[in-house]
Parts: C-alpha cells; structure tokens; sequence
C-alpha cells in the first residue's frame, strides 16, 4: 500500500502544472490598448508571459533582422512585414491579414469644429501659427498612409514644412492631446484611445492604400506558448477587444 502510495504521488509530481513560457510580441505603436488587455487576459487564462514591445513598424522590423529575440510581429503595413519575411524570419504558413483601421484628422480642442477632408480643405489656414503632427512621413506606416492621403488630396505641398514628424502614431497623437500641435492624422483606434483628442475629420478610405495589419510567428519562436498567443488574436474573445478599439476585422 505504502509503495502504491509512493508511486501516485511521484504520478501527480510529474503531471503538475507545466512551467510559465515568456511569449515576445513586437507591435505597432498603434495596437498597444487593444494588445495590453488581450496579453492580460491571455496571461491570466494560462499562466504564460507576455511581453509587449510596441514601436513603428518600421523600428521593430529593423529590429528583428538585426536579431532581436521576438516571437511574433504585428505590423501596421504589409511592407514591413514584408522586409522580414524575405529575409526569411517569419514561419511558412502563420502570415496573416489580422486587422483594418481608419485615418482621422484630430485635435485637442474639444470644440472644434469638424470639417470635410477633401481637395477644398484649406488645411494650412486651420493650422494657424501651428503645426500638423504625424508619425515619420516616409517610415512609419501612420506618416506614409498620412503623407499618401494629403498628397492624392492636393494638400500636401500645402502643408509639408509645418509638419511636425514624431517617431510613431502615438507620440504624434501625444503632441496633440498635449497641446504641442493643433492638428494631428493618426488612426481612428488612436482617437479612439485618448480622450485628450477629437476627432475634427476623416480621410476618405480612397485618398489612401488599405491600411492593414498582417501578424505572423517568428523563427526565433521556440515554445508552444508563442503559437497559442499567436492564435489567441483570432478567438472571439480578443476580436471582440479589437472591435470596441475601432480596429475592422480582416476577411
């Protein structure tokens, strides 16, 4: 009785919880309210931990090719998801489109009046003494799908030398809900976030490429906790997150 004893105990000790895993996701600026509580409700339901590095696109996938120990990226522009891939970083078959969003046009001001972003919009004159903040206009999906928008509406030369450029979408929508900037183009789900900012404007989906969000595993990937978070963004709990953010779902 005593040995049977022993044996189902040293059973159970060996069929106890399995250790924490550390999942890395490197993301874009523009998903960390939604990713923030989607990475806690993942940690809370499986014991696993997340650590979320958020950055422009840009940055983060520089990143990843000069090594950094990430296990799944989230991009907001297929190019930079692209840029890793070719350098065949990301495993075959876990690239997917995960996410759409909106531009808006923002300001700090609460009564402001809106307008219609359009050819007609004398965007300088709104501007006054100050400046238009946007994320890097030529590297940072935000900027570029910003910069895209304002040049197929005519305003762009407009406006190209009151620009104020800041590193990521989140750090121009700061320069706004701060007062630094009057005006800001962010995404829908950055407005959304803040309630330092209104939004004054939209951009028509037209003036600008699709803005989508492909996410993908890794090969520097090695534990099993970093596939189940990859799939955990497509549960409906987590769609769910995105979708009081203001993020579209992709098809």
């Amino acid at each position: 009785m005593k040995l049977a004893a022993l044996c189902t105990a040293a059973t159970l000790t060996l069929a106890g919880p399995v250790l924490a895993e550390e999942v890395t996701v490197f993301a874009a600026a523009s998903m960390k309210t939604a990713l923030d509580r989607i990475a806690a409700d993942f940690e809370s339901r499986t014991g696993h931990d997340v650590t979320l590095v958020f950055a422009g696109s840009n940055l983060l996938a520089r990143q990843i090719s000069e090594g950094a120990p990430a296990d799944v990226f989230l991009s907001a522009s297929p190019q930079w998801m692209d840029v890793v891939e070719a350098e065949g970083l990301v495993v075959p078959g876990t690239r997917a489109d995960l996410l759409g969003n909106d531009l808006v046009l923002v300001s700090g001001n609460p009564d402001r009046q809106t307008v219609e972003v359009g050819p007609g919009l004398d965007l300088r004159q709104l501007l006054g003494d100050g400046r238009l903040a946007m994320a890097l206009v030529d590297s940072v999906p935000a900027g570029q799908y910003g910069k895209a928008a304002l040049t197929s509406l005519g305003l762009w030369d407009s406006v190209a030398d009151r620009v104020a450029q800041a590193d990521n979408v989140r750090a121009a929508l700061a320069l706004v809900a701060t007062d630094e900037a009057p005006l800001g183009i962010v995404y829908a789900t950055d407005a959304a976030a803040d309630p330092g900012v209104t939004v004054v404007g939209r951009f028509p989906s037209a003036s600008h490429p699709p803005i989508t969000y492909p996410v993908a595993l890794l090969t520097g990937a090695a534990d099993p906790a970093d596939r189940a978070f990859l799939d955990a963004l497509s549960d409906p709990a987590a769609q769910q997150v995105f979708r009081d953010q203001g993020f579209a779902l992709a098809r």
